[in-house]
């Protein structure tokens, strides 16, 4: 069968090394699904690694996207019961393509109650919020997100309430996350405001931090040594300097962790986010057809966006919201 995916052959900025290109996809190998695609989203992690971030661990030619959901087309014997079935098809092969192989053993089954649009983004940041919360408990303690109208930010937050947070903080750069974060019970802290995002640190016992740069600088110089930091994203562009009077810091990528979750606590872990997330405010999603994904790219780069933009291998012809069973 022909399939169509996003391929980049060198590092660079999306928009230019990214091309459509068509081939025959290989026969299906044994123990691997195949998988229909039908919403991917557009994420920082997405798009970090064309750039060129990660090129010690990247094969070139590549296909971009890391998550999305599809429908089972095709499958291995003792996986027949999920032919026809919504899954994530993760930790295979990229996922901006019309056809996703995957180990059987690691799709994702997706519950009949959830809409293809939440499923589709259920992998890199709701993941990433269940994995930093386990590996730092915020029961009882003040917590500090940086980039807080992001998802995983947004995530972090809520969920860190139902952990048993004493109080949640929220540093936004513009203006449009106040009422949102403010209605999830997250406190808003304007990123302008230099002496309230100073006295906050001060009095913080965890800080999630997906900014790094002058923002992080300024956070950590402000922490008590007894609090701790986590970096998880660098949204900014720009590293920091560690200085000795610093309060403990630790880096999270969510991929470092990966070889520690057996098949079973793969689908175990999910099982936990599904109702999470159900339950949990999540940006809008903005459907834009497979075939426009510069348009995508564009949408993603706005500033202020409170939306997700989705490719949808459904439609080639220009759509903006939308929702699927």
């Amino acid at each position: 069968m022909e399939n169509t995916a996003l391929c980049y052959r060198q590092f660079g900025e999306p928009e230019s090394v990214l091309h459509r290109e068509t081939a025959e996809k290989a026969p299906l190998q044994p123990g691997m699904l195949r998988v229909q695609m039908l919403l991917s989203p557009v994420n920082a992690s997405d798009l970090i690694p064309i750039i060129g971030a990660y090129r010690h661990r990247i094969t070139l030619p590549a296909i971009a996207g890391y998550e999305g959901v599809g429908r089972v087309i095709a499958a291995p014997d003792d996986a027949m019961h999920l032919l026809g079935q919504r899954v994530l098809p993760l930790r295979g092969e990229g996922t901006w393509q019309q056809v996703v192989d995957c180990p059987a053993a690691l799709a994702i089954p997706v519950p009949d109650a959830i809409e293809t649009t939440l499923a589709a983004r259920a992998f890199i940041n709701p993941l990433a919020a269940w994995l930093m919360l386990n590996l730092y408990p915020v029961q009882g303690k003040r917590v500090l997100l940086t980039a807080a109208g992001s998802d995983c930010a947004i995530l972090l937050g809520q969920w860190a309430q139902r952990r048993g947070a004493k109080e949640v903080y929220g540093i936004h750069r513009s203006a449009i996350h106040a009422d949102r974060l403010r209605a999830m019970g997250i406190v808003p802290v304007a990123q302008q405001d230099s002496d309230r995002v100073r006295s906050l640190a001060a009095i913080s016992d965890l800080v999630y931090d997906a900014t790094g740069g002058e923002l992080a600088q300024t956070i950590l110089s402000a922490m008590r040594s007894s609090a701790a930091f986590i970096c998880y994203g660098l949204l900014s562009g720009q590293p920091f300097t560690l200085q000795r009077h610093f309060p403990p810091m630790h880096w999270f990528h969510i991929r470092n962790h990966f070889d520690a979750l057996t098949p079973q606590a793969w689908q175990a872990a999910f099982k936990e986010i599904w109702p999470l997330l159900a339950e949990s405010q999540y940006s809008d999603a903005r459907l834009l057809p497979f075939g426009a994904w510069q348009s995508a790219l564009a949408d993603y780069r706005q500033a202020g966006r409170t939306h997700k933009p989705l490719l949808d291998f459904t439609h080639d012809t220009f759509s903006s919201h939308g929702s699927y069973r």
